[in-house]
């Protein structure tokens, strides 16, 4: 059988999230120093890299499971066995103008102020917000689903608060265009790190939040 065309041009489809929030969010990495945190086999890494990437810190707690052309590769820093929350400015020796975040079992409130370390002022960020890792306990469902509409917007605006009062802008919201493990729906949320003070229209980002969800639950049936 002749497949024609690679339907994913990534080493995993992790990087179809990172497509997506590029070309919605208007990103771009061209020369940028990167950070993929929640590396994985690296399909972010591999994204950032083709789209022109310097340098890419690949930083995941697991082991061996690092694309090998992507070990190869001289601009990417392979950080394994690494819990982001113990990556300090001196394991990295310079601050990142980029990173992406998509982890599990950690909640972004974990992670979000150890990037404000690692990132210099103005850099971006494009995090997965995944309800089955935020939402308690109660509102998880079997097999750790989480389907409540009202839990998805419940727990992109306590991730919205957290980044606004830990000195993150924010610039928009998606959903991924990957359901995660078991079918959950997952968010991309676009911050800036900023150390300004700066206006956030909570009212218009509420808009924002229910019309996203509304979006990825309708095209979830």
């Amino acid at each position: 059988i002749l497949v024609k065309g690679d339907p994913i041009p990534y080493v995993s489809r992790g990087g179809l999230k990172l497509e997506k929030a590029m070309k919605n969010f208007d990103l771009t990495l061209e020369g940028k120093v990167c950070m993929d945190i929640g590396a994985s086999t690296g399909g972010f890494t591999d994204c950032m890299l083709q789209n022109g990437a310097k340098k890419v810190f690949s930083i995941d707690v697991g082991y061996g499971q690092l694309a090998w052309k992507l070990r190869q590769d001289e601009r990417v820093v392979c950080m394994e066995r690494t819990n982001i929350r113990h990556v300090t400015i001196e394991d990295t020796k310079e601050f990142a103008d980029f990173a992406s975040i998509d982890v599990s079992f950690i909640s972004l409130k974990l992670v979000l102020p150890k990037c404000k370390e690692l990132i210099r002022e103005n850099g971006e960020i494009v995090a997965l917000i995944k309800p089955q890792f935020e939402a308690g306990r109660e509102k998880v469902g079997k097999k750790g689903v989480v389907r409540e509409k009202s839990t998805h917007i419940e727990v992109i605006q306590m991730i919205s608060d957290f980044a606004v009062e830990n000195g993150f802008e924010i610039l928009d919201l998606d959903y991924s265009p990957i359901k995660g493990p078991e079918g959950n729906i997952e968010y991309l949320i676009h911050l800036k790190v900023t150390n300004q003070p700066f206006e956030f229209d909570s009212e218009n980002h509420n808009k924002k939040i229910l019309a996203v969800v509304e979006d990825s639950h309708n095209l979830s049936k």
